[in-house]
């Protein structure tokens, strides 16, 4: 089983993965895992690294493809492997929604640090990754399952911080610049202006831009995220976007208004 993880994994471009079990695992959403029908016994983690370039207007990963639907395109295709060497076994794959604290699993798995921003770190790709899980009635000793690790911390060096436009990395401010691109109706005249100033119609990178794990980016291996990318958005990009299209972009979640007021929040003489 281990083998048929590794193999099919180098296949798809994740570089990062192991698997705990899931005793070892903290699990928040009882009635998720209720809902899957059978006991896990095992979390394969892995972790799906998504920078594909610089944006304009964008969180960087809103440029690309909703990544739900990459997390469900990579667990489906585990999920087929692994059902081809086991029929028998369970599995049902996660990702953002899950029955288990998925940041703390992937820390235990020793799969990066933790960050002042609340953000794994990876070695290799910084902070620009997602953190996904494959659950399991499966034994742990098939996946070769890792005792847990305990949690490592970055330096501390206080720079996400320091940048944070609305002070809550501090404490000061109550929402992140990117929660507050996604609330729905008005917004008020400070917000309006720090989504100026940052020139973000959806999302917020600044914590992550500072630091210095993220200096030198490294490319993202998975193709998905390098397909159908917005660096910058625009009303006649939106406004040109089939529903189905739309459907697929991570901004999508909040509807269409709330991105086209956005928009003309930052470019009030686009007509």
């Amino acid at each position: 089983m281990n083998r048929t993880v590794t193999e099919y994994f180098k296949s798809v471009g994740v570089d990062y993965f192991a698997a705990l079990s899931y005793a070892d695992c903290r699990e928040i959403n009882t009635p998720l895992r209720e809902r899957m029908g059978f006991e896990p016994r095992t979390a394969i983690i892995f972790l799906l690294p998504y920078y594909a370039g610089e944006t304009v207007n964008l969180s960087r990963y809103a440029a690309s493809l909703d990544y739900h639907l990459a997390i469900r395109e990579i667990t489906d295709g585990l999920i087929t492997a692994l059902k081809a060497e086991d029929p028998e076994g369970s599995f049902a794959g996660y990702g953002d929604h899950s029955p288990i604290d998925e940041v703390g699993a992937a820390l235990a798995a020793g799969l990066g640090i933790i960050g002042d921003n609340g953000l794994i770190i990876n070695e290799e790709y910084g902070s620009y990754v997602f953190v996904a899980d494959l659950l399991t009635d499966l034994s742990p000793e098939l996946f070769s399952a890792r005792k847990p690790m305990p949690t490592k911390h970055c330096e501390r060096c206080g720079a996400c911080k320091r940048a944070c436009p609305t002070g809550s990395l501090s404490g000061e401010g109550a929402d992140c610049l990117s929660a507050i691109t996604q609330r729905k109706g008005e917004l008020a005249e400070w917000e309006i202006s720090l989504m100026r100033k940052e020139q973000t119609v959806w999302g917020c990178d600044v914590c992550q831009s500072v630091c210095p794990h993220n200096e030198s980016p490294k490319m993202t291996p998975i193709a998905f995220f390098h397909r159908e990318r917005i660096p910058k958005l625009t009303l006649e990009i939106l406004e040109g976007m089939p529903r189905v299209e739309f459907s697929r972009r991570a901004f999508a979640w909040r509807g269409k208004k709330t991105v086209e007021r956005n928009l003309r929040l930052l470019y009030p003489d686009s007509k």
